[in-house]
């Protein structure tokens, strides 16, 4: 059925617990910005409401409430680099290590361990952030080749299910970009883009394989964030519940970014931990199919700009 060990990556999170204890930090720490900013706004937007009616008053809540998640927002937007390559990319690389059976330095701790390799390997988080677009942008397009051959199958009744397949594959997809970073870092290369281009093109040549797997996990990550949602329901509406103007969709905001935030704690890195076991498994031995190469060359312009790159770093 599937290729990785669910056990075994329930093992790396507690490997990686010091990593595991940032992402609570962060993401945690987002999701109560959020909260509080939004209450903040919607606060302010109730005193406003006070100088007119009661629809006044309820518009003005949730036009502050808003204004206050979409702030949030555009600060949180500003740090994804930064948390690319501190938190997310510095927990790959602990991770590669653990999985190819590498011990970690005694003399420092695993963050700082992750964030000197990820730094040895992308000088900037510029160069990190733009490899991983440009893997987003390669992934995104051999999902789309999938999709048209589906789309050409003379089979009755596939076109109606030609969207949500598309669907499907996107969220199943999701979190295959960090497992290319993690190639990338592995290879210890000092060129990630030519080590990105090798990686996307060893994923085209196996994605039946990574796809097969993708969808199991997609269906285990999704049915935990659902039951994380539900059970969060209750405590996000009482921390919500001191927003002025009984802001009734409040709780379902909260329940919806603290369920966020726990798949980005935990949910996350273990779907991670599972695709880079199916892919470092599946790829062994394997050498880049020049054929691929060629497919990609020609079909995605974010590819093409991966080898740009990759020549001018050689």
């Amino acid at each position: 059925m599937w290729n990785f060990s669910i056990a075994r990556s329930l093992g790396l999170m507690v490997q990686t617990a010091p990593f595991i204890m940032l992402r609570i930090a962060v993401y945690f720490g987002m999701a109560v910005a959020y909260v509080v900013v939004t209450g903040t706004g919607a606060g302010i937007g109730w005193g406003i409401g006070g100088l007119g009616d009661e629809g006044f008053r309820t518009n003005c809540t949730f036009v502050g409430g808003l204004t206050g998640f979409v702030l949030t927002a555009g600060i949180l937007y500003l740090m994804r680099e930064y948390i690319l390559y501190v938190v997310k990319a510095g927990h790959i690389a602990v991770l590669v290590e653990l999985l190819d059976g590498r011990s970690l330095p005694d003399d420092k701790g695993q963050i700082e361990y992750g964030k000197e390799v990820v730094m040895s390997r992308f000088a900037q988080t510029s160069v990190l952030f733009a490899v991983d677009q440009l893997i987003k942008g390669v992934i995104g397009t051999i999902t789309g080749l999938i999709q048209g051959v589906a789309a050409f199958l003379p089979i009755p009744g596939l076109q109606s299910l030609i969207s949500l397949i598309r669907a499907f594959l996107r969220i199943a997809v999701g979190f295959i970009d960090e497992v290319m970073l993690g190639y990338t870092i592995r290879t210890r290369s000092s060129n990630p883009w030519q080590a990105a281009q090798t990686a996307l093109v060893l994923y085209g040549q196996n994605t039946g394989t990574m796809l097969r797997n993708a969808a199991f996990l997609t269906i285990i990550v999704y049915a935990l964030t659902i039951a994380v949602f539900i059970l969060m329901l209750t405590p996000a509406a009482a921390l919500v519940y001191w927003i002025p103007g009984g802001w009734s969709s409040g709780g379902l905001v909260a329940a919806l970014i603290f369920a966020w935030a726990i798949k980005a704690v935990l949910i996350e890195p273990f779907a991670i931990a599972c695709m880079m076991q199916v892919f470092f498994r599946t790829i062994e031995g394997q050498v880049p199919n020049p054929e691929w190469d060629a497919k990609l060359s020609q079909i995605s312009s974010k590819f093409r700009t991966l080898k740009e790159n990759a020549g001018m770093a050689t």
